[in-house]
C-alpha cells in the first residue's frame, strides 16, 4: 500500500472492497513504519471500520511488540518523571513504570531503535518500548504533565491576556471571550488536572475577591487553585456553551452534560449552575470514560463475605426487587454494574435505565433518559416490559409511577435492581411504601436491601500502624483485649498528596426479606422493627462492616465514624 495514500482516498478504497483482508493490510501498514499509516490505521478505527482491539492487536503482531492502552493503565508519577516533558511531547512517548531499573516507555513508534537508544540516554535506564496508539499518548501526556504549578501559570497567562482586559468586550460579548482559545485551552486543563488527581467532582466557586477551584478527591474536598473573578464570568459561559444550555439565563439553577474526546473513547462529565450572592456556582461530576473504564468484580470491592455470598444468591433470583441504596457519590450504580456481570450471560436478556449510561456493557441493552423529550424512566420501563426482559436495571427510582410499574414488574417473573437515596437498608421498605407503593405489592416483591457508603482508603505507600488510645477502642469494641491488635493510618506522601488516603473502600449492609420481615412490612411497620426482625438472621449495620475495613487495615476509625451513624441495632 503507497505510504502517501491521504487518509480520505484510502478509507474510500475500502469501502469499495469487496473483501478487505484487514490482517493483510494492517499488517502491510505495520512495515512501512511511518506517521502516515499510523495516520491511517487511526482512520480505519475512527471510522469503525475495524475495532480498536482487533486493529490494535494486529498492528502489534506486525511489530513484534506489544500493545497497551495508555489511559487505561497504572502510570507512575516516577515513570513519568523521567522524560522531560518537551521531549515527551515532541517524540510522543510517555514513561509507564519502572521495575528493575527498567522504564516502560508507550511509544507511537516502538520500533524506531534510534530513539529507543535516545531515551536511554536521557533516563540513564533501560527502556522497554511498548506500542500505544499517538492519539492515546497525547491525551495521557496532558493529564500526566498537568500539574497545579502548570496550571497556575496558563491561568496567570490568561488574565493578562489582552482580550480579558478590554471593558468594551467584557461588557458587550461575553460570548467571544468564552469562545477564545487561550480560555478553552485553560478549561481542557483544568479537566486533565482533575483526572489525573481522580477528582470525582470539580467545584468552580466565585468568592468576594476571587474565584476558587476545588476538586473531591476521595470523598474529601481539596482547594487546587485560585483565579481572577474576571475570568469567572467567562469560564462558566464556556461550560453553558458545551453543555448546549442558555448562556443569558444566570438567575436560575441550569443542568447539562458534555464530554470531550480521550484516546479512541470520550470521558463524560455532568454540569450543574446554580446562583450565590458572588455569581454562579458551578460543579462538574466526572462520570465514567465511556468504553475504557474496567469493570470491577464483586470480589475485587472486598465486599464482606457474609454480605457477598447472600447478595450473589439473591442475584439468582428470577423474579423481584433488589435495591441498592446510599448517598449520592456512594458507588451503587458500580455495585450494580459488578452485580449484572456476575449474571450477564447470552442466556439471559438484560436491559438498564440509566441517567446517565456510564459504563457500557458487552450483550446488555442500554437506555438512557432524555428530559428534553419527556423520556422519562416509567416510560422506558413500560416499554422494556413487552422487550421480553429477564433483568432490569433501574438507575434510580425518583416517583410513583416508575415504583408501581417496577414493584409489578417483580411480580410478574422478572428481577429488578435499581437505586434508592435512603440512609439505612431498611429505610428503603418503607421508603418505597411512603411515595404510595401499597404494602401488599412491596411485601412479596422486595428480595433484599444492600445499604453502601465508601470511605477513605488507607495509603499503601505510607501506612503505618499504631495503637489507638483505651478510651477509643472501648467506644467501638467490646473486647478489651483488642488493646494488643494494632490499627492503620496514612503518614501521609508524595503519592496520596500528604494526606494519607488514596482511593476509596466501600462498606455495607443487608438485609434479607423473610417471611417475618415480609408480615412486618405488609404491618406497615417501622424501619427499626424491620432491622431488628432481619439481625435475627445476620443483618449487621454499616459500622459494623464498616470496622470490619478498620481491623482489616483498610482505611481508618476516623473515616468510619464520619461516614456512619452511631445508631446499632438492637
Amino acid at each position: 500500500m503507497p505510504p502517501a495514500l491521504e487518509n480520505s482516498t484510502f478509507l474510500e478504497l475500502v469501502r469499495r472492497l469487496p473483501k478487505f483482508d484487514f490482517e493483510k493490510e494492517l499488517e502491510a501498514l505495520g512495515q512501512q513504519h511511518g506517521a502516515g499509516s499510523l495516520a491511517q490505521l487511526q482512520a480505519l478505527i475512527d471510522q469503525k471500520l475495524i475495532s480498536k482491539e482487533e486493529a490494535t492487536r494486529q498492528w502489534a503482531n506486525s511489530i513484534g511488540i506489544a500493545y497497551v492502552d495508555v489511559l487505561s493503565s497504572a502510570i507512575t508519577e516516577e515513570a513519568v518523571a523521567k522524560i522531560p516533558s518537551e521531549i515527551a511531547k515532541k517524540a510522543n512517548v510517555i514513561g509507564l513504570y519502572i521495575i528493575d531499573e527498567v522504564l516502560t516507555v508507550a511509544m507511537s513508534t516502538p520500533q524506531d531503535n534510534n530513539l529507543v537508544r535516545r531515551l536511554q540516554q536521557i533516563t540513564q535506564l533501560t527502556i522497554s518500548p511498548v506500542f500505544s496508539l499517538p492519539c492515546e499518548i497525547d491525551d495521557a501526556l496532558s493529564i500526566q504533565y498537568c500539574t497545579e504549578k502548570s496550571l497556575a501559570d496558563s491561568l496567570v497567562d490568561l488574565e493578562k491576556d489582552t482580550l480579558f482586559n478590554r471593558p468594551e468586550l467584557a461588557n458587550q460579548s461575553i460570548e467571544l471571550l468564552a469562545e477564545s482559545e487561550s480560555l478553552i485551552r485553560v478549561l481542557d486543563e483544568v479537566i486533565y488536572f482533575a483526572l489525573r488527581e481522580r477528582a470525582s467532582d470539580i467545584h468552580i466557586e466565585p468568592l468576594e475577591n476571587h474565584t476558587r477551584i476545588r476538586f473531591r478527591i476521595d470523598g474529601m474536598m481539596r482547594e487546587m487553585i485560585t483565579f481572577s473573578r474576571k475570568l469567572h464570568r467567562a469560564v462558566i459561559v464556556r461550560l453553558k456553551i458545551l453543555c448546549s444550555v442558555n448562556i443569558s439565563e444566570s438567575r436560575f439553577p441550569q443542568d447539562g452534560r458534555f464530554s470531550i474526546a480521550i484516546g479512541t473513547n470520550k470521558a463524560d462529565f455532568r454540569f450543574s449552575c446554580i446562583p450565590t450572592v458572588n455569581g454562579e456556582k458551578a460543579v462538574i461530576r466526572v462520570l465514567a470514560s465511556t468504553g475504557r473504564k474496567s469493570m470491577i468484580t464483586l470480589e475485587k470491592m472486598l465486599i464482606s463475605q457474609p454480605i457477598l455470598q447472600p447478595l450473589k444468591r439473591l442475584m439468582q433470583s428470577p423474579n423481584g426487587i433488589l435495591f441498592v441504596t446510599g448517598p449520592t457519590g456512594s458507588g451503587k450504580t458500580t455495585t450494580l454494574y459488578s452485580a449484572l456481570s456476575e449474571i450477564n450471560t447470552p442466556g439471559i436478556n438484560i436491559s438498564t435505565i440509566e441517567d446517565p449510561v456510564e459504563i457500557q456493557l458487552s450483550g446488555v441493552s442500554q437506555s438512557q433518559v432524555n428530559g428534553h423529550i419527556d423520556l422519562k424512566f416509567s416510560t422506558l420501563l413500560r416499554a422494556f416490559l413487552r422487550q421480553d426482559p429477564d433483568v432490569i436495571l433501574i438507575g434510580e427510582i425518583r416517583d410513583l409511577e416508575t415504583a408501581k410499574i417496577a414493584t409489578e414488574a417483580a411480580l410478574t417473573g422478572h428481577l429488578v435492581l435499581a437505586t434508592l437515596h435512603t440512609n439505612t437498608a431498611a429505610q428503603a421498605i418503607v421508603r418505597l411504601m411512603e411515595i404510595g407503593v401499597e404494602s401488599y405489592m412491596v411485601a412479596p416483591s422486595v428480595i433484599g436491601v444492600l445499604a453502601q457508603r465508601l470511605a477513605a482508603r488507607i495509603c499503601e505507600k505510607c501506612s503505618e500502624a499504631y495503637y489507638p488510645p483505651r478510651e477509643v477502642l472501648l467506644r467501638y469494641f467490646e473486647e478489651e483485649g483488642l488493646t494488643d491488635v494494632p490499627f492503620f493510618r496514612g503518614r501521609g506522601c508524595p503519592h496520596c498528596r500528604g494526606t494519607g488516603y488514596r482511593g476509596r473502600v466501600a462498606f455495607h449492609e443487608l438485609v434479607l426479606i423473610t417471611e417475618e420481615v415480609r408480615q412486618l412490612i405488609s404491618e406497615r411497620k417501622s424501619a427499626q422493627e424491620i432491622t431488628r426482625a432481619a439481625a435475627k438472621v445476620g443483618y449487621k449495620p454499616l459500622r459494623y462492616d464498616g470496622l470490619r475495613k478498620v481491623l482489616l487495615g483498610l482505611t481508618t476509625i476516623e473515616e468510619i465514624e464520619q461516614n456512619t451513624s452511631s445508631e446499632w441495632a438492637t
